[in-house]
């Protein structure tokens, strides 16, 4: 399937159906992260329900400490 993530082309593997999925992919699955699918944006608790599609616009925002 191809996707797009913060702007870029990505081919992902057949196994990655839903957005929990892509998180666990990109390690993330324990960030605090925001993710937004075709403009709209999920919460929380939607990642493990919501499946991806092939062409889908993924935006995915985690927050980085520092000092």
């Amino acid at each position: 399937m191809e996707i797009i993530v913060n702007g870029e082309r990505l081919q992902v593997p057949e196994q990655i159906v839903y957005v929990s999925d892509l998180l666990d992919h990109f390690k993330l699955q324990d960030k605090v992260v925001v993710v937004e699918i075709n403009g709209d944006i999920l919460e929380k608790n939607e990642h493990q329900n919501t499946r991806l599609s092939d062409r889908d616009r993924i935006e995915i925002v985690h927050f980085v400490g520092g000092g």
